[in-house]
């Protein structure tokens, strides 16, 4: 029980730190989405059902403190925890954050979270989704799997 309150304890850390100083580090208003690391995390350590939790409760609680669309964030979030899930090995779950499978759950979560999230948030402007996916959705993912690099590196020390 108390792994799982130590879980929400940095959810909610780092869910306050992506809703504020994150936008320190906007490149070309690119952000890294540490929640999406977070998740990946989350599923990897507890399996896919934790991890699509964590991604609904950590998506709502996005929603409602940005305010901008209700319900977007806890649908791409969830999806993210539950694709993150699909890497989740019982047998092997310290060993994963010292290889590169980590990144690349890291990666493809991010990735299809972006896809999903940008073709759903404009839909119906003039920006194109190839556009929006291509600038915002790749840019995102890209730096979140290079911020998902350090946690990987410090942890195979």
């Amino acid at each position: 029980m108390t792994r799982f309150i130590r879980y929400i304890l940095w959810g909610v850390v780092l869910l306050a730190i992506q809703t504020t100083l994150v936008r320190l580090f906007s490149v070309e208003n690119v952000l890294p989405d540490i929640v999406t690391i977070w998740l990946v995390y989350v599923a990897l350590k507890e399996g896919q059902i934790a991890g699509t939790i964590s991604g609904f409760i950590s998506g709502l609680l996005i929603d409602f403190v940005s305010g901008d669309f209700l319900g977007l964030s806890a649908l791409t979030k969830t999806l993210c925890g539950f694709i993150a899930g699909f890497f989740y090995d019982e047998f092997k779950t310290n060993q994963i954050f010292g290889t590169y499978r980590f990144f690349f759950a890291v990666l493809i979560s991010s990735l299809l979270h972006n896809v999903v999230y940008f073709a759903v948030y404009l839909f119906g402007t003039d920006i194109t989704l190839v556009a929006a996916v291509l600038h915002y959705g790749v840019g995102t993912t890209a730096y979140t799997s290079a911020v998902s690099l350090i946690p990987m590196r410090r942890r195979k020390k």
